[in-house]
């Protein structure tokens, strides 16, 4: 497996791309931007152009996009459509179809931890079942993924993403009141995220499903309150009266899977 195609090569994608280049894969990836195309070349990508709207409209064509031995997929459904579950339906379809008539044997999907109901309890991969919005989405996309028997799927869902400036806590600053001070939270850092889509091609781990998390879960009240002083904003400030529900992402079968340590176990450590 010499040539990985990333369709998505953003915040997360890039680094990953360079990470694979560093590994000596070659890769090719894409973007929606068209001033984003030349960032790719100096980072030693080939680069596309393609948008799902939800149609898939690619430049230069997408069969040669897709001339790849794997396939990783980062494209997550747009929050705030309402009809976001139809909608990236039709953006995954249009997407797989390609990928079927293409040489990709093995797509790795990045999905989210979004799919996993509040359960007031660790919860595992089997647990995952929502009924609208992104969650709803993307298990609809990972199960039409599973069920083309063209190429092989393996799917990660990451918890919420941190790290090189990005962090919950930037939303929260200064805020007043806020609900679920106890509530745990579930969080990943992005050098986490892009070593383990990096095993799970590396060791070719097919049909698999993995949540991708961060082994400590701090309340939403210690982590953003200690991020906040860290980062020189305001701390948030939180009722102490009621919870809603919650879940805590476990990790055990990506580690036990592919025998992984996490960089940064927990989210309260000083991390990039």
């Amino acid at each position: 497996m010499n040539t990985i195609s990333i369709i998505g090569c953003g915040w997360l994608g890039l680094p990953l791309a360079r990470h694979l280049i560093r590994a000596g894969y070659h890769i090719k990836g894409s973007t929606t931007r068209e001033e984003k195309v030349s960032e790719l070349e100096i980072a030693g990508i080939e680069p596309w152009l393609l948008t799902l709207n939800p149609g898939l409209k690619c430049r230069p064509d997408a069969a040669s996009l897709l001339e790849a031995d794997v396939l990783v997929v980062n494209i997550p459904p747009g929050r705030g459509r309402e009809d976001v579950v139809s909608y990236h339906k039709l953006q995954m379809s249009n997407l797989i179809t390609a990928v079927a008539a293409s040489t990709v044997r093995f797509v790795v999907f990045v999905s989210s931890t979004s799919v996993y109901p509040d359960l007031n309890r660790e919860v595992q991969e089997e647990d995952a079942g929502v009924d609208e919005g992104a969650g709803r989405a993307l298990l609809e996309a990972e199960q039409m993924l599973f069920d083309r028997p063209e190429f092989s799927t393996t799917v990660v869902r990451l918890a919420g993403l941190y790290g090189y400036g990005r962090h919950p806590v930037n939303h929260l600053a200064g805020k007043t009141n806020l609900a679920d001070a106890r509530s745990p939270v579930n969080l990943v850092h992005r050098d986490d995220c892009v070593r383990v889509i990096s095993s799970v091609i590396r060791k070719n781990v097919r049909g698999q499903i993995f949540s991708v998390c961060s082994d400590q879960h701090p309340s939403r009240k210690d982590l953003y309150t200690a991020m906040a002083v860290r980062l020189g904003l305001t701390p948030p400030q939180f009722a102490e009266n009621g919870q809603a529900g919650f879940k805590v992402v476990s990790n055990s079968r990506l580690k036990a899977h592919l025998n992984y340590e996490f960089l940064y176990p927990d989210p309260m450590e000083e991390a990039p």
